[in-house]
C-alpha cells in the first residue's frame, strides 16, 4: 500500500509539472503590439575623465502598430539615473531614454538599464559601459613636462 501511494504521489507531481510546462509555452504574441528597435543596445563611454558629462541617450523607434508606453525604467545601481519618455511613442516615431552615470566614481563600469513597457518584449535590457580615469596630479604633470 505504501508503494502504491508513493507511486501515485510521484505521478501526480510529474503530471502537474507537465501541465505547467504546457501553459508557459502557449503565450501568443499580439501582431498589433508595439515593438522596440534601438539604434544601439550598448553605449560605450570609452575612457572618460572623472566628473565628465555622464549623460548619454538611447534612441529607439516604435516598429509596432500601436502606441508604445514605457511604464518604468530601472537601473542596476543608484549611480545610473535613467529618464523615461513622458508621452506614448506612436507607431513609426522615435523616442529617447536619457541615462546619466555618476562619473565621480573612478574605475570601470558596466550597468544594465531595464525597461518595462507594453511592447512585444515587455522587459527590455540595454547597457552602458566604460572607464572613468583617475585624474593626474599636478606633480605628475610637471614631472612629465620636465622629462620631455
Amino acid at each position: 500500500m505504501k508503494k502504491f501511494l508513493t507511486l501515485l504521489f510521484i505521478g501526480f507531481i510529474a503530471f502537474s509539472i507537465k501541465a505547467q510546462e504546457k501553459n508557459a509555452n502557449n503565450t501568443t504574441v499580439d501582431p498589433n503590439a508595439p515593438a522596440f528597435e534601438f539604434e544601439k543596445e550598448v553605449i560605450d563611454y570609452g575612457k572618460i575623465e572623472q566628473n565628465a558629462d555622464g549623460v548619454r541617450v538611447f534612441k529607439f523607434t516604435n516598429t509596432g502598430k500601436s502606441p508604445l508606453i514605457i511604464s518604468r525604467i530601472q537601473s542596476s545601481c543608484g549611480c545610473t539615473v535613467p529618464t523615461k519618455p513622458k508621452d506614448p511613442i506612436m507607431p513609426g516615431k522615435t523616442g529617447e531614454i536619457e541615462v546619466k552615470y555618476a562619473t565621480n566614481r573612478i574605475g570601470g563600469f558596466n550597468k544594465t538599464i531595464t525597461i518595462f513597457s507594453n511592447a512585444t518584449e515587455p522587459t527590455k535590457r540595454v547597457r552602458i559601459k566604460g572607464i572613468v580615469l583617475k585624474p593626474e596630479s599636478d606633480v605628475v604633470k610637471q614631472k612629465s613636462k620636465v622629462a620631455i
